[in-house]
């Protein structure tokens, strides 16, 4: 069951609503996503944490409707 990249973005904007995000269907088939997420959530976090978040802000489309998601995450700039 593939999920749109409104619903993407839709789950994204809700768990980090100051962001920056871009979200690309790589096979045009609605399973294969890239998301780019620029937040200030990020700061102080590793990547690996960043990541997390983000992972767990589509848990739902990742358990049941999401194949594959390529994931870079950025800190948006202080001051």
């Amino acid at each position: 069951m593939a999920v749109s990249a409104n619903t993407i973005e839709k789950q994204l904007r809700k768990a980090f609503p100051d962001a920056t995000i871009a979200v690309n269907d790589l096979a045009g088939d609605g399973d294969h996503y890239a998301v780019k997420v620029v937040s200030s959530a990020f700061r102080g976090k590793t990547r690996v944490e960043q990541h997390r978040l983000v992972n767990e802000a589509l848990k739902e489309e990742l358990g049941e409707r999401l194949h594959a998601l390529a994931i870079q995450t950025t800190p948006d700039q202080e001051g």
